[in-house]
């Protein structure tokens, strides 16, 4: 079983990598777990981005309230271009639009493009 730590750093090794937290609303978890399941996984390589993982937190008080999510990247510039097309993707307007008639799932991203250190070991897969 590949540890968090080991699927980054094999994927940041080939490129970039964007590590997005999502905070969501309470009770909001199922509903954007379901979204980006089955919705945005497809999306998201539509796009040009790669889900590398989805992950949840296993304690509160992030448990039932953060979302996890990596996608790889050929490079920042590729990411941001692809994100920007994402975003103004009506596919992807009216999936976020049809997931949030009860409200609003996600309260704010925090994105964070990641790179591989000169130093850090390769992990063995």
């Amino acid at each position: 079983m590949l540890t968090m730590a080991a699927v980054l750093i094999a994927v940041a090794a080939l490129g970039g990598i964007t590590l997005a937290t999502l905070h969501l609303r309470q009770k909001g978890l199922p509903m954007a777990r379901f979204r980006d399941y089955t919705y945005t996984d497809k999306l998201f390589a539509k796009h040009g981005m790669k889900s590398v993982g989805y992950w949840t937190a296993l304690d509160e008080p992030v448990k039932s309230s953060t979302f996890f999510y990596i996608l790889e990247h050929p490079s920042r510039e590729a990411a941001a271009a692809n994100w920007k097309a994402f975003q103004e993707d009506l596919e992807w307007k009216t999936v976020k639009a049809k997931s949030e008639e009860n409200g609003k799932l996600v309260e704010k991203i925090d994105s964070t493009f990641l790179t591989l250190t000169d130093f850090s070991p390769l992990p063995r897969i």
